[in-house]
């Protein structure tokens, strides 16, 4: 085959059965295929072409491109990510005690204390990029102020057990020992 087949051509493939390109890159096809879902298969395979749609193929393929953007967005814009709580900490709540036993609780639903938790986060990562980015800060300036905020992060590792999703937990500085 001398063309790339373009998004919504159908295809027979030997080991797969029938499917539809949806995404296409110089070197692979996504294909959606009817009785196993998505697989992808190289341009060049073996395979049979039941419709084919041209298309312009270019390098970089849609999901890449919106990977990409969601990732710029979440690391330059103070839009917060959603964070899931940890199922356990759901509709819970967090009891602060005086030691002084005349005075009263202070109850806070945990969600809300989450919330601001990751919020704090969010806020660290904006003044990081900030602190990154400064045109007037010479680099000395910036690995001191940027160990600040990784000493932040390390004391915020005690909240770790309320995310959800361990790669959105707070990390420290790692090199100690």
């Amino acid at each position: 085959m001398d063309k790339i087949l373009g998004i919504g051509s159908r295809i027979n493939h030997p080991e797969f059965g029938k499917g539809v390109v949806t995404n296409v890159d110089a070197s692979n096809y996504w294909v959606t295929f009817i009785d196993s879902g998505l697989e992808t298969i190289e341009v060049g395979s073996d395979f049979e072409v039941i419709e084919a749609t041209e298309d312009e193929v270019d390098a970089v393929s849609f999901y890449e491109v919106e990977n990409t953007l969601r990732s710029i967005l979440k690391k330059w814009s103070d839009v917060s990510e959603v964070v899931p709580i940890a199922d356990k900490y759901k509709g819970g709540k967090l009891i602060l005690k005086p030691k002084d036993i005349s005075l009263s609780d202070k109850e806070i639903p945990i969600d809300t204390f989450f919330h601001k938790i990751v919020m704090l986060r969010d806020r660290l990562r904006v003044m990081e990029q900030k602190i990154n980015s400064h045109k007037v800060l010479d680099d000395q300036d910036k690995v001191d102020l940027q160990q600040y905020i990784t000493r932040c992060y390390g004391s915020l590792t005690t909240f770790n057990v309320l995310f959800k999703v361990n790669s959105q937990n707070f990390k420290g500085d790692s090199s100690k020992k």
